[in-house]
């Protein structure tokens, strides 16, 4: 019961690594809002946890419906002990020329702005009650860079800048602030990076990216979960800033 009695918001909670932090987080006893744009996937998500999960519909890349988010959830649990920015949202291989200027600001968007905006109004009630956690899931893609991923390296970069920035910025108050860089997961997300039928996708997804994990496969969405209850926990009390890559060894 590392997390007894916390609450936690979980965004892009309604699937892949954001589903089973919202999982793992209830068993170890936090309460948990289970964000997600999409209402259906964050009520399968919060049921499947049971009674101290609870569904919380919104765009975190909307400054309205993530300050609604936050009011919300401390009317319900009294308070936000820690937030889990996981939302997020993947390219296919595309070269610079051809990426949209929609394109590129939607994945800025959810990417980045989204990690602005929870901080912009979680901070203010964490600096009341003198502590707090701000986890931020990366990608082992901002510090290793591959060709048609422009925007989405860009953004996880971003992503990583930013943690460090608030890291120092909010230790004062006792608010910490650290990332995981994932690396090729097996979520619903990793197809989406991948164009065409599900036969090349399938092929693909075991030569580009099985193969080029040194530990031979896939991360699991638990590892992600694992990882980020010791980032929530008191476990890691002293440890504010970092970026820990769970990547199979993909980012030596």
């Amino acid at each position: 019961m590392l997390l007894k009695d916390k609450a936690v918001i979980v965004t892009g909670g309604g699937s892949g690594m954001g589903k089973a932090i919202c999982r793992r987080f209830v068993r170890e006893g936090a309460r948990v809002a289970v964000v997600d744009w999409n209402g259906e996937a964050a009520r399968e998500t919060a049921e499947a946890c049971g009674s101290d999960a609870w569904a919380v519909p919104a765009n975190v890349a909307v400054d309205a419906e993530v300050k609604g988010m936050v009011e919300r959830t401390v009317q319900r649990f009294g308070t936000v002990d820690a937030v889990v920015n996981c939302a997020g949202v993947p390219m296919t291989f595309t070269p610079v020329e051809e990426v949209s200027e929609e394109l590129w600001q939607r994945i800025m968007d959810v990417n980045v702005k989204s990690i602005y905006l929870t901080s912009r109004y979680v901070v203010p009630v964490m600096k009341q009650r003198g502590s707090g956690v701000i986890l931020n899931i990366c990608s082992i893609a901002g510090i290793r860079a591959r060709p048609g991923l422009n925007a989405y390296c860009a953004s996880k970069g971003a992503a990583i800048m930013l943690t460090k920035a608030l890291a120092i910025e909010l230790a004062p108050y006792k608010i910490r602030v650290n990332g995981i860089n994932p690396g090729p997961a097996e979520t619903p997300m990793l197809r989406q990076f991948m164009s065409g039928d599900a036969e090349k996708i399938s092929r693909d997804t075991q030569e580009i990216f099985v193969s080029s994990v040194p530990l031979g496969s896939l991360i699991q969405p638990d590892d992600i979960a694992h990882a980020a209850l010791y980032l929530c926990s008191d476990l890691s009390r002293m440890v504010t800033g970092e970026i820990v890559n769970v990547d199979g060894g993909r980012g030596i």
